[in-house]
């Protein structure tokens, strides 16, 4: 985050979020300490030499930071926009009406013994299932924590369009999604038993042989998107690369908050240094009036309209000069 990026966001914070100064400690100070603790993550024992201040104090003005800009989720997460039948980007336009990318991460947690087992991943790590929905100027559009890490990845996103106030996908848009979930309205999938990952096209065949691989090349590299958004957010903040101390809730909150950050700086810093170490692999917005998919169901209509996309995509790429 360079200075004037700071400055930005502590005016923000206090004009917007209502973070105030207090007698000894002011604004810019309590989000130092806390964007210390979150990019680096260090030890409260840490920060207090480096800000000549008690541990107390440096604990108290963490959590008022984070729950300041956990409350401003409405203002940091971008609104959900549909790709429109104008679009000339030559990856995004075979999606019309697309919102972006989903997918899940895990972050590592510290849970008691007696919950490991719920928390523990099928690689055997202890971590929360994160649900992430970004557009794609790789800015999140959903962030859903706290799910344990044994639950599956089309478990997790049934719950998040159930919830109140959860993920909401307009009836005639969609998010692209791997094998993990159902292609069924509102959710995109590429076909299975047919080639997929980026790496996977360097090796034996050359280009796309038939349909089914033209379109999911073209998938793959549109969900790209959300792999280079969490790998953005676990470089940025070394909070998410490794066990923390804090409780399961304020871990979750400090998940949600890092992607509101992740936000404000691909705003505020379109040119960002870290994107160039990741390699090229709150609520969602949805008008009141807008009819909305509350469950996932498989149809043969969706299935069909998938096939017909495949097939125009592969004849105007077999008409090229």
């Amino acid at each position: 985050m360079d200075r004037n990026a700071f400055g930005r966001l502590c005016y923000l914070l206090e004009h917007s979020g209502g973070l105030s100064s207090t007698k000894h400690v002011t604004v810019a100070e309590q989000l130092a300490m806390f964007l210390n603790v979150i990019e680096h993550h260090k030890k409260n024992c840490v920060i207090k030499h480096d800000f000549l201040r008690s541990r107390r104090t440096v604990s108290k003005h963490f959590h008022v930071v984070l729950n300041t800009v956990y409350k401003m989720s409405h203002v940091f997460l971008a609104k959900a926009a549909p790709i429109m039948d104008d679009c000339c980007d030559p990856r995004w336009r075979w999606f019309k009406g697309c919102l972006g990318a989903l997918d899940g991460t895990f972050i590592d947690v510290r849970v008691s013994e007696q919950v490991k087992g719920r928390y523990r991943t099928r690689k055997g790590h202890i971590a929360v299932n994160v649900l992430g929905v970004c557009n794609p100027n790789i800015q999140f559009i959903y962030v859903m924590s706290g799910w344990e890490g044994s639950a599956a990845d089309s478990r997790v996103l049934r719950d998040a369009i159930h919830r109140p106030h959860g993920l909401r996908v307009p009836s005639g848009n969609y998010y692209i999604c791997d094998n993990g979930y159902t292609n069924a309205d509102g959710f995109l999938i590429p076909y299975r038993s047919v080639r997929y990952h980026l790496n996977e096209w360097d090796r034996g065949q050359g280009g796309p042989q038939s349909p089914r691989e033209l379109f999911n090349v073209n998938h793959s590299a549109d969900r790209n998107v959300i792999e280079r958004a969490f790998g953005l957010l676990k470089v940025r903040w070394g909070i998410l690369r490794s066990q923390s101390f804090y409780p399961i809730n304020t871990l979750n909150k400090i998940i949600l908050a890092c992607c509101l950050l992740h936000n404000f700086l691909r705003n505020e810093m379109p040119d960002d240094p870290l994107e160039l170490e990741i390699p090229d692999q709150g609520d969602s917005y949805a008008d009141a009036n807008v009819e909305c998919i509350f469950s996932i169901d498989t149809s043969n209509a969706w299935t069909n309209g998938r096939d017909q996309l495949a097939s125009s995509m592969y004849n105007e790429w077999l008409s090229r000069p």
